[in-house]
C-alpha cells in the first residue's frame, strides 16, 4: 500500500486512534486518584505523605514498565503489549476496590501501609495501575512515530493531547459525581470504561512492526543511540521537566481547594484544557520553532506560574487564582511530547528503547517528588510545596539554553534519518 493508500490511512487512523484512548485512560486515573485522595485517605486512616507513598507505586510500576518496555516491545509486538495494559487496569481497579478499610479511631493514622491488610492492596491496585500506565507509554510513543515516520514531533503532540483530554474527563466526570453525592468508589470504576473500549480496538487490528525492527537497526545499535551524550543530557532534563509538570497536578485539586476555597478540581481542568487545545490544534508550533526553543520557553512560565501559584494567600481570589494557572498551564503544555519529539527525531536509531527510557525516566521523577511534595504540605502547607518545585525550572533554561546554542552553531536544529 501506498502512503495515500485509502485503506492505510484508515488502519493507521484506527491505531492511532487507540492510543489516543489508552493514553486518556491513563490520565484519567491521574485525575481521578488526585480527586478521590481526601475521602480514600479518610477512609484507611492515611496521612497526606502516607497517601504519597500509597501514590509512589503507581510511578514505580510505570517507569519498570516503561523501562521494560523498550526491551520488550519490538519482541513481543505492540499488539500484545497495548491488550496486557488494559487488562492491568481493570485488575488495578479491582484490587483498590476490594481493599478492606482498617478498623481505627477517628483521628489515628496507619503508621505503615503494609501493617494492614487494606492498605496493602491499596499499593499493590496503584501499582498495576502503574505498570499499565508504563506499557501504555512504552507502546503508543513507538507506535505514533512508526505510523508517521514523516511527522513525528507534530503528531506526538497531538496524542499527548489526550493526557489533558483525559484530566478534563477524570475531572469533570469526578466534579459532576461528587455533585451528586457518589463515592469514590464509584468514581474510581469509571477507569473501567475506556480500558475496555481500547483493548477491544487493538484486539481488532494487526499492528506494525517498530520503526527500528523496520529499518533492520541492530539491538547494538540501539542501545548505543541512548549513549550520546546529547541523549544522557536530555534524560537528566526529562526528571526535572517531569518534576515541574506533573508532580504539582497530582496535588493541584487539594492545593487549590485549601487556597481559594473553591472545588480544585476545576483548576485542573482548566489548566488541562488549557494543554488539550495547544496541543492538538497547535502541535506543529515545535517545528516552526526550533523544539529547544519551545522547551526555554515553558521552562520560564512553568517556573513564573509555579512561583505565582506558591505565593498565593489562603482567601485569593478565583480571578487571580485562575490567571496564575494559566501561566502555570501553559509553560508545562509541550514539555513531555516536545522532549519525546526531539529523541525520535534526532536519535531514531534508539528506537522504542530511547523513548522508553526517556519516559520512565520523568516517571520515576514524580515516584520521587510526590512523598517529598507530602511532606511539604503536611509541615508548612501549599505555597512552599510549589515554590520548592519552581526552582528547577531555572536549572531547566540555563541547560536548554546552552543546548540551542550548540544547535545554532552547527546550522540549527534537525531531524535525523535512520537510514
Amino acid at each position: 500500500m501506498t502512503a495515500d493508500d485509502p485503506n492505510r490511512n484508515a488502519h493507521r487512523a484506527w491505531l492511532f486512534v487507540a492510543s489516543c484512548i489508552s493514553l486518556l485512560t491513563t490520565s484519567m486515573v491521574f485525575a481521578i486518584r488526585g480527586d478521590i485522595q481526601a475521602a480514600l485517605g479518610a477512609d484507611f486512616h492515611l496521612g497526606a505523605e502516607q497517601m504519597g507513598y500509597i501514590w509512589g507505586p503507581a510511578f514505580w510500576g510505570f517507569t519498570l514498565a516503561i523501562f521494560a518496555c523498550g526491551l520488550l516491545v519490538d519482541w513481543l509486538g505492540m499488539k500484545l503489549m497495548h491488550a496486557v495494559s488494559a487488562v492491568g487496569y481493570l485488575l488495578g481497579v479491582g484490587l483498590v476496590l476490594a481493599a478492606p478499610k482498617p478498623d481505627l479511631a477517628d483521628g489515628v493514622l496507619v503508621e505503615s501501609i503494609f501493617a494492614h491488610k487494606g492498605t496493602t492492596m491499596l499499593y499493590v491496585g496503584f501499582l498495576a495501575m502503574g505498570l499499565s500506565q508504563g506499557v501504555v507509554e512504552g507502546v503508543i510513543n513507538p507506535l505514533a512515530a512508526t505510523l508517521y515516520p514523516d511527522k513525528k514531533g507534530k503528531m506526538l503532540n497531538v496524542l499527548h493531547a489526550w493526557w489533558p483530554g483525559g484530566m478534563i474527563i477524570g475531572g469533570l466526570l469526578a466534579f459532576a459525581m461528587t455533585r451528586t453525592g457518589a463515592c469514590w468508589q464509584l468514581k474510581l470504576s469509571t477507569i473501567a470504561v475506556p480500558a475496555i473500549i481500547y483493548l477491544a480496538m487493538c484486539l481488532l487490528r494487526k499492528y506494525p512492526q517498530t520503526e527500528r525492527v523496520a529499518a533492520k537497526v541492530s539491538f547494538g545499535d540501539m542501545v548505543a543511540g541512548t549513549l550520546k551524550p546529547l541523549y544522557l543530557l536530555l534524560f537528566c532534563c526529562m526528571w526535572l521537566t517531569a518534576a515541574v509538570e506533573l508532580g504539582p497536578d497530582q496535588w493541584f485539586p487539594t492545593l487549590m481547594k485549601d487556597l481559594t476555597g473553591m472545588e480544585g478540581i476545576l483548576f485542573l481542568c482548566y489548566t488541562a484544557g488549557l494543554m488539550f487545545v495547544l496541543r492538538f490544534f497547535f502541535g506543529g508550533v515545535v517545528h516552526r520553532f526550533s523544539p529547544v526553543l519551545v522547551l526555554i520557553a515553558c521552562s520560564a512560565l512553568t517556573g513564573a506560574g509555579l512561583f505565582w501559584l506558591g505565593a498565593l494567600k489562603t482567601g485569593t481570589s478565583a480571578a487571580v487564582a485562575f490567571m496564575a494557572a494559566t501561566v502555570f498551564g501553559v509553560g508545562k503544555t509541550y514539555f513531555w511530547p516536545t522532549m519525546l519529539g526531539i529523541v525520535s527525531e534526532r536519535f531514531p536509531k534508539g528506537g522504542a528503547l530511547a523513548m522508553n527510557l526517556m519516559g520512565g525516566a520523568g516517571m520515576l521523577s514524580i515516584a520521587v517528588v510526590l512523598p517529598i511534595m507530602g511532606n511539604r504540605l503536611d509541615k508548612l502547607g501549599a505555597g512552599a510545596a510549589l515554590k520548592s518545585v519552581s526552582g528547577l525550572t531555572i536549572i531547566l533554561v540555563v541547560v536548554f539554553t546552552l543546548v540551542h546554542i550548540g544547535y545554532q552553531r552547527k546550522g540549527g536544529y534537525k531531524a535525523e534519518a535512520i537510514q
